[in-house]
C-alpha cells in the first residue's frame, strides 16, 4: 500500500479496529510519538535523513517510493522521525551570517524561517493541499481511501528542502557580490534562482500526489509553472529584485 487512509484496514471480524490498534493508529498518539523522539537525538535517524535529502535533488521519486516501504514495515505512511526537520532547520543558520547579522539577531532569524516560513506556511500549504486533494482529486472509486494531512506535511518539507538549497545556500554564493548589486545581472541571476528553487517545489509537490493511485488529474498541480514564467518574466522586465526584497524584509523582522 501506497501512504493513504483505508477506512477497513487493521480490523477485526466484525469490521471494528481493536482498541489496541485504535490506539496506536491515532493521529493523537502518532503525533506524540513524533514530538518525544524530537527531544531525544540518539533516536533519531539522521543518515537516512541525509539519504533522503540527497536524492530529493538527484531522484525524488525514490524519497516517495521509501512512504510505501514504511507503510508496509512500521504501519506508517508518514515520517516518525524529526530528523529530516532538525537536519533542514540547521541548514538555515548560514543565512544570517551572510546578511552580517548579530549572534541574537541571527537566533530570530533562524526562529522566524522555521516557525514562520517552514512550519507556519506548510501547515497553511498542507492544510489547503489536504483539502483540494481529498475534495476534488480523489477518485469517485476509491471513496474509502484519502489523503491524510500527515502526508500532506510530508509533501510540503520534501518540496520545501531544495527550495532551501537553492534559495539559502547556493544563492549565498552571490548575493554580496552580485545578486545585491542593482545591475541587470544581479537581479537575472537572483530571480532565475528563485524560478529554479519555486519550480521544484512545484515539482517536487506533483511527484508526492501523482504517487498516489487513487488520486486524479493531479497534472494540474503543475499548472503554478505558467504564472511563475509569467512573474519570473515580468520582474526581468521591471527590475524587481526578489532576493534583495527578503533581505530587506529579514532585517526588519528581526530589529
Amino acid at each position: 500500500m501506497l501512504p493513504t487512509t483505508l477506512v477497513n484496514s487493521g480490523s477485526q471480524g466484525n469490521g471494528v479496529l481493536s482498541r489496541r490498534d485504535a490506539a496506536r493508529h491515532t493521529a493523537g498518539a502518532k503525533r506524540y510519538k513524533y514530538l518525544r523522539r524530537l527531544f531525544h537525538f540518539r533516536q533519531m535517524d539522521f543518515e537516512f535523513a541525509l539519504w533522503q535529502m540527497l536524492y530529493l535533488f538527484t531522484s525524488p521519486q525514490r524519497v516517495y517510493r521509501n512512504f510505501h516501504y514504511r507503510k508496509q514495515t512500521k504501519d506508517q505512511w508518514a515520517r516518525d522521525d524529526p530528523a529530516f526537520l532538525v537536519l533542514l532547520s540547521i541548514w538555515l543558520c548560514g543565512f544570517g551570517f551572510v546578511l552580517d547579522m548579530g549572534f541574537f539577531e541571527t537566533i530570530k532569524l533562524l526562529l522566524w524561517v522555521v516557525f514562520i516560513d517552514c512550519v507556519g506556511v506548510g501547515l497553511l500549504i498542507a492544510t489547503l493541499m489536504w483539502f483540494i486533494s481529498n475534495k476534488y482529486l480523489v477518485k469517485q472509486q476509491n471513496r474509502d481511501y484519502d489523503v491524510e494531512w500527515g502526508y500532506a506535511f510530508d509533501v510540503h518539507l520534501n518540496a520545501f528542502y531544495p527550495l532551501l538549497v537553492i534559495l539559502h545556500f547556493i544563492q549565498l554564493f552571490f548575493i554580496n557580490y552580485v545578486i545585491i548589486s542593482d545591475s541587470v545581472i544581479g537581479y537575472f541571476v537572483g530571480n532565475t534562482l528563485w524560478l529554479i528553487a519555486i519550480g521544484y517545489y512545484i515539482y517536487v509537490t506533483f511527484l508526492g500526489y501523482s504517487a498516489l493511485p487513487f488520486l486524479k488529474n493531479t497534472a494540474i498541480l503543475l499548472y503554478p509553472f505558467a504564472l511563475l514564467i509569467m512573474l519570473y518574466l515580468i520582474s526581468l522586465a521591471c527590475g524587481w529584485n526578489f532576493t534583495k526584497m527578503l533581505c530587506s524584509f529579514y532585517k526588519y523582522r528581526v530589529k
